[in-house]
């Protein structure tokens, strides 16, 4: 099982998606910032490198929202999703093709990594967080 984590990071009533490289797994996807943890990092180390390296952004990893366990044919991931805030820097496209503000309402209109499913039928369950 490989841990992955990720970020839900809000910027009012909006959150931040990343659209997935189109050569990668599930290319052209829509999910959250993240990424594997690697076997020396603990899960908030591993969640502030990824953002540096694809968004060139520092946060502050805050609670677990969620986290859930997920089999794709060619991997199973355990994903870990925590809340997080941007402390510094302006979220830049260094790996994905895009990148959107969305609001819970908006969810439907994207194509989303399967793994992300039940977590995203949660955020449309409990609303906006504020």
């Amino acid at each position: 099982m490989t841990e992955v984590v990720a970020a839900l990071i809000w910027d009012k009533d909006k959150f931040m998606i990343c659209q997935r490289p189109a050569h990668k797994a599930r290319g052209l996807l829509w999910e959250f910032v993240g990424g594997k943890v690697e076997p020396d990092e603990t899960k908030q180390q591993a969640l502030m490198r990824e953002c540096r390296e694809e968004l060139a952004i520092t946060v502050d990893v805050g609670e677990i929202f969620m986290d859930v366990t997920h089999e794709y044919p060619d991997i199973t991931v355990h994903l870990t999703l925590f809340h997080a805030a941007i402390r510094e820097g302006i979220p830049q496209k260094l790996e994905h093709c895009d990148l959107r503000w969305i609001t819970v309402d908006e969810i439907p209109q994207y194509d989303f990594c399967p793994a992300d499913t039940v977590i995203l039928e949660r955020l449309r369950t409990i609303g906006s967080h504020s």
